[in-house]
């Protein structure tokens, strides 16, 4: 291991030591390969940065909890939008599982990555999903790549419908958008199926666009647009009005469309495109005040 690696874990694993700037400074030198410049930001990635740093509203905290942002989703563009909740506890030994139905899905609020999908209760390692639950409620998310909406978010548990129907490939639908206008849309697909997740990008035209992300690969036949498709782009804009980059993230499922998160840093502002000129382009996108 190289000594800059060892001091960075270092640094990640004592994270709260060090002030925002600096933090995110040494993150993105070691993620990006390159020096942040924040006082003159030209990239999608720096930009993000500098807006994890200067750019805050008492909003974005409830866009970021998962509970929450429901209210906000509803208020937008109406309650039909969101995954029905099933249950809200502040630890895992309150939830009854009961009066829960056969299938759901587990979520906590305040980070991001942590689910579990329940597809037959009768399966359901109760002990073990108890403790995984509470393990990752103690997490401080937002200490990890510095995104500090997520600070002030109540660490709870929210129990929800799992959508869909069985074997269906459940996409996502992924929109970015600046300021209220949707420019770039990806697809994530075969969730559930041998290979891993495929992305596969449009422009707001419909149009395949040839880009790529590491750790993902397209499908070899490209997935078709949803039917609702320019609905979703009248639903990002409304969403995404107002706010520099959020990336708003929908599923369709048995003719309902459903929001499923609202992201203002995907992959922690970290997520690199190529080719290397859409970095660019997307910056561009990103306006600076």
């Amino acid at each position: 291991m190289k000594i800059s690696d060892f001091l960075y874990r270092l640094m990640v694993h004592k994270a709260g030591w060090f002030p925002d700037k600096f933090y995110i400074k040494k993150q993105f030198k070691h993620c990006m390969g390159y020096e942040l410049n924040l006082s003159n930001p030209r990239t999608f990635q720096e930009k993000l940065q500098w807006l994890k740093l200067y750019d805050y509203k008492p909003i974005y905290t409830k866009m970021c909890d998962k509970y929450e942002v429901k209210s906000f989703v509803a208020d937008v563009i109406g309650e039909q939008y969101t995954v029905p909740t099933l249950g809200l506890y502040d630890r895992a030994e309150d939830i009854d599982y009961s009066t829960l139905p056969n299938t759901f899905v587990m979520k906590t609020t305040h980070d991001s990555g942590t689910i579990v999908v329940c597809k037959d209760k009768s399966k359901l390692d109760i002990e073990k999903t108890n403790e995984y639950l509470n393990k990752r409620l103690k997490i401080k998310y937002y200490l990890k790549e510095r995104e500090l909406y997520y600070k002030d978010v109540k660490p709870r548990i929210i129990v929800e419908k799992l959508i869909g129907v069985p074997d269906e490939d459940l996409r996502d639908y992924k929109f970015f958008c600046f300021n209220g206008e949707p420019k770039l849309m990806f697809i994530i697909s075969n969730r559930w199926g041998e290979g891993g997740h495929k992305a596969d990008f449009y422009d707001m035209d419909g149009k395949p666009v040839e880009i790529f992300q590491p750790g993902y690969e397209n499908s070899e036949t490209q997935p078709d647009l949803p039917p609702v498709f320019e609905e979703m782009k009248a639903l990002a804009s409304k969403l995404s009005k107002g706010i520099p980059h959020l990336r708003v993230d929908f599923y369709y499922t048995q003719g309902q469309i459903y929001v499923g998160e609202l992201t203002f840093f995907d992959s922690g502002g970290y997520l690199r495109f190529e080719p290397d000129e859409y970095n660019k382009i997307l910056g561009d996108w990103i306006i600076i005040k």
